[in-house]
């Protein structure tokens, strides 16, 4: 029985078909993991959209670095944070410092949480980190309040939409807000 000599030498290398899924596959892991760590948007100067003149919290509202208050600012959820540290589009009051973001993820819009044990945050988002984030329960993208709510960690490569805030007395108002970086609609 004669065997075809094209059928021969096609089987001879048809053990190119793994070795280039496999080579494939470590390239998409190695990019995705390029992209998920190392191409995050900094967060650039203000554009901040002015807004009506709401009151957000009283300072007395707030007990300590990383507590917060939820909020609506132009139908959009919204989380005021007192921070260790001023941010540069922050609020410093009596020694005091805040900042506010949009909840809305730069990913797909899923509402970010404040998570407070950096144990749960390695654990359950993967991602380690010295303080408290911001993270989104969706897909998992981890954002530093600390660094203006750039995305550090995870699927979003924006970083949240910041909140003008101004201190009048003993309340913290919000004067303006961002365009969402997905959308550019603020």
């Amino acid at each position: 029985m004669a065997v075809d000599e094209s059928r021969r030498t096609l089987l001879s290398y048809w053990w190119v078909l793994p070795v280039a899924g496999t080579a494939g596959a470590f390239a998409y892991m190695a990019n995705y993991a390029r992209r998920v760590t190392l191409d995050k948007h900094a967060p650039g100067p203000p554009n901040f959209q002015p807004g009506p003149r709401q009151a957000v919290a009283k300072l007395s509202e707030l007990q300590g670095p990383y507590s917060f208050r939820e909020f609506q600012y132009r139908k959009t959820p919204c989380l005021l944070m007192e921070l260790p540290q001023p941010t540069p589009t922050g609020v410093t009051v009596g020694g005091r410092h805040f900042a506010a973001y949009s909840r809305l993820c730069t990913h797909l819009g899923c509402q970010v949480n404040p998570i407070a044990d950096t144990e749960l945050l390695a654990l359950s988002y993967n991602y380690r980190a010295e303080h408290p984030m911001l993270g989104c329960p969706c897909h998992y993208s981890v954002f530093d309040p600390q660094r203006q709510g750039q995305s550090v960690f995870g699927k979003a490569l924006f970083p949240l939409a910041r909140v003008q805030l101004r201190a009048e007395g003993d309340t913290l108002y919000a004067h303006g807000l961002e365009p969402d970086p997905r959308t550019g609609q603020g």
